[in-house]
């Protein structure tokens, strides 16, 4: 299993042509966090968890939509290759929301990669945060919430496209955010917004 990991992160990284850039002060380690980021393109989970240190992605879960990544063979097994926690977005049940089952599969060893705008999107401006990201981290205010801007994977595998296309694109990892005493849902979810949106590289 661990060499089919390292083929599957070798070969998205190759095809994305994606490199990784750390704000001054970060180092990625396998301390528990919640890495958000942009959604751009169905690769954006699988680019992001290919980039990290091998000993990080080992306790790095993305959290991905079931209906995609449990549709046919070939997804379901990349899938359960990078041990993702499938929410299903179709069927959301009372007693077990996505928040409750995203902390259920983190436990005390495992970070997540999560996409706080939900779907995807391809337009230039990024999309309001939903209130997921700010429910986790009032569940759960002991992890730290580190922003990603992932650049350019919308044109590597463009919407209604199957193949992907060889191109650069960049993955930069700012540094962590927490939920502050007193904060609102409104005012958390702009500023961890605008903490993804300050790390994108001016044109």
């Amino acid at each position: 299993m661990k060499l089919t990991i390292s083929l599957l992160a070798f070969t998205a990284k190759l095809l994305s042509g994606a490199s990784l850039r750390l704000t001054e002060g970060f180092a990625p380690d396998p301390a528990q966090r919640v890495y958000f980021a942009n959604h751009t393109s169905h690769l954006d989970a699988l680019v992001l968890w290919a980039s990290l240190p091998r000993e990080v992605r080992e306790v790095t879960r993305p959290v991905a939509a079931k209906d995609y990544w449990d549709q046919g063979p070939v997804r379901r097994y990349i899938g359960k290759t990078f041990n993702a926690i499938l929410i299903d977005r179709t069927e959301i049940k009372v007693h077990q929301s996505p928040i409750d089952l995203m902390i259920q599969e983190m436990g005390e060893k495992y970070s997540i990669i999560l996409f706080p705008e939900g779907s995807r999107n391809t337009e230039e401006e990024m999309g309001d945060f939903k209130s997921g990201l700010y429910y986790l981290a009032k569940k759960r205010p002991d992890l730290e919430l580190v922003p990603v801007y992932i650049e350019n994977l919308n044109r590597v595998l463009p919407r209604g496209e199957f193949l992907p296309v060889p191109l650069l694109s960049c993955i930069t990892i700012g540094l962590p955010i927490y939920l502050e005493k007193g904060e609102n849902s409104k005012a958390f979810l702009r500023r961890a917004r605008e903490a993804v949106r300050s790390l994108k590289e001016p044109d």
